[in-house]
């Protein structure tokens, strides 16, 4: 019997047995024919983005099965526990390690996550797993990817503030591609000058 875990802007997650389901349910306020085509073509980019992955030795859930169209994705379960919750008991930094070396290996395959922050981030055992695929694309933009490495910065920063520093020094010593890295300082002084613009 399913059971409803989780509910997002965008989908229902319910719990079925060693599988994870995901309803992506309409939006009253698209046009009808829209809204049905825009959760066909995300429930099926995230099927392929999850299949390429995998390919590329990435730590996600498999897919089980995709039915574009009734907008259903069904994944494995990931037990464990949230980045999120075990940084804030453990504040094992030394996890972002493997997280970058996994986040460098999504951007070679020609994925940004769209949504990186700890809590689509699974610890199960000592393996990392990223899940919630359901904001990527495929993307070859050093831009695309630096906004994905600024998400994750901000969220350290926000929800892991006494230990954020110590976790982006790891984190950027163990992602290798440079001009992504370089990249990012534009993207964050972009950001700064937005600030402090008068309003």
């Amino acid at each position: 019997m399913k059971q409803k875990i989780a509910q997002g802007a965008e989908a229902i997650l319910y719990k079925d047995k060693n599988k994870v389901i995901k309803d992506r349910i309409s939006k009253s306020y698209r046009i009808p024919e829209i809204d049905i085509k825009l959760r066909k073509e995300r429930t099926k980019t995230e099927a392929r983005i999850l299949q390429k992955l995998l390919r590329s030795k990435v730590n996600v859930p498999k897919v089980i099965k995709a039915n574009p169209e009734k907008a259903i994705l069904e994944i494995e379960l990931i037990p464990g526990v949230k980045v999120r919750d075990y940084l804030d008991d453990k504040k094992d930094v030394h996890l972002f390690k493997q997280i970058a070396e996994q986040t460098q290996l999504i951007h070679d395959a020609g994925v940004v996550h769209g949504d990186l922050t700890t809590s689509n981030m699974i610890l199960k055992g000592n393996t990392v797993y990223f899940i919630d695929f359901g904001l990527s694309e495929h993307s070859d933009r050093i831009e695309d990817k630096a906004v994905d490495l600024h998400l994750l910065k901000e969220c350290l920063r926000s929800k892991h503030f006494d230990i954020w520093e110590a976790c982006w020094r790891i984190f950027e010593s163990h992602y290798k591609n440079k001009a992504v890295l370089d990249r990012l300082k534009k993207v964050e002084s972009r950001g700064r000058y937005k600030e402090k613009a008068p309003i």
